[in-house]
């Protein structure tokens, strides 16, 4: 049975069995199991990768299903990581999969990267891939990188032998107010599914050697021209000389007597009359969760619904990640003098102490 499942790839001229069997033996890490990391899974475990590790904490939304299609309206609610290991060992049960239940970190990160001969950045955040480059730099692994923007994407591969590393193509991550955030601008649903089959395939080619992977070119792909245009760049010896990681990846806020931390939140919950919670997240992303007793103020429509902010108590801002809240901060800070504190780390910093604790 098991040579039946591969045939097609086993007759391929310049694959062959050789190259299914390098698959079996090989070992891949993908970090995220949302728009990107659900392709590269369905196709990595299909095609034959022997060892497969996820990096995940993060549970089911509805609004995850228009881009992420191997969940479903029963799994909302259910931790992703879970969910993903059995319908992908229903799909190929040979497979050998590491689940990794936990937020990427400089704690963690490198022992969880060790173990693989490939790893996958299927994040959405800058931190998070500039702790995976480093981790990789010092580790020694080729990653594959893979972005998205509306209806736009990007792919290259870092680290790969001697070529350039994430920090050769952008050295410095990006001010907080540079970020783009999906949660306001949105991704087209399938964008995602064509970017994540472009990083499994950069995978495949690295650890078969079948072709030249993207090192020192990052692929960009327009969805709605149908338009691929690569662009070259070359290494920066210094990054490659990397020796420990950075001693935090997130962003510190200016002001952090402005941040409340999730123990101190929870107290806080205990008596919500004190203060008004503002959750300055999209309608869908509230209207999939909120905390009770919080009010919907999306951070684009702010502007114009200061009036519902209570300045006679205080008041705490809340949105998925803790960027949006540290916008809305910032700017009501400029238009009152008042007592305003936004949630650090957001609401999946909040969910996450929560299944600890």
């Amino acid at each position: 049975m098991s040579a039946n499942r591969y045939i097609r790839q086993t007759t391929l001229k310049g694959f062959g069995a050789a190259g299914q069997a390098r698959l079996q033996s090989s070992s891949v890490l993908i970090v995220g199991a949302g728009g990107l990391g659900v392709p590269v899974l369905q196709y990595l475990n299909a095609m034959g990768v022997g060892t497969i590790g996820i990096v995940e904490n993060d549970k089911i939304e509805l609004s995850n299903l228009q881009r992420q299609p191997i969940y479903s309206e029963q799994d909302i609610g259910k931790p992703k990581i879970k969910v993903a290991i059995e319908k992908l060992q229903a799909q190929n049960p040979t497979t050998i999969f590491h689940c990794h239940a936990e937020f990427l970190s400089t704690q963690n990160a490198l022992e969880i990267l060790k173990p693989y001969d490939v790893i996958v950045d299927a994040t959405d955040n800058f931190p998070t891939r500039y702790l995976i480059n480093d981790a990789c730099v010092i580790l020694n692994k080729p990653f594959v990188y893979g972005a998205l923007h509306a209806f736009e994407g990007q792919v290259s591969v870092f680290n790969y032998q001697l070529g350039p590393t994430y920090r050769c193509l952008f050295p410095q991550m990006p001010g907080k107010n540079e970020m783009p955030d999906c949660n306001v601008n949105g991704v087209l649903g399938i964008i995602p599914g064509i970017i994540g089959n472009f990083q499994a395939l950069e995978v495949i080619k690295i650890l078969t050697g079948i072709a030249e992977p993207l090192s020192g070119k990052l692929l960009l792909y327009d969805g709605l021209t149908q338009k691929i245009q690569q662009v070259s760049f070359k290494t920066n010896p210094e990054n490659k000389l990397r020796t420990q990681l950075e001693e935090r990846y997130e962003h510190i806020s200016c002001d952090l007597s402005a941040s409340v931390g999730v123990e101190e939140f929870e107290k806080m919950l205990h008596n919500p009359k004190q203060f008004q919670l503002v959750d300055v997240r999209s309608p869908e992303e509230f209207s999939d969760f909120h905390l009770e007793d919080s009010i919907n103020i999306p951070l684009q429509e702010l502007p114009n619904r200061t009036d519902e902010v209570d300045l006679n108590r205080e008041v705490v801002l809340i949105c998925q990640s803790g960027i949006r809240s540290e916008k809305a901060l910032n700017y009501l800070n400029q238009q009152f003098e008042c007592t305003i504190y936004q949630l650090e780390g957001g609401l999946q910093n909040y969910t996450h102490y929560g299944d600890n604790h």
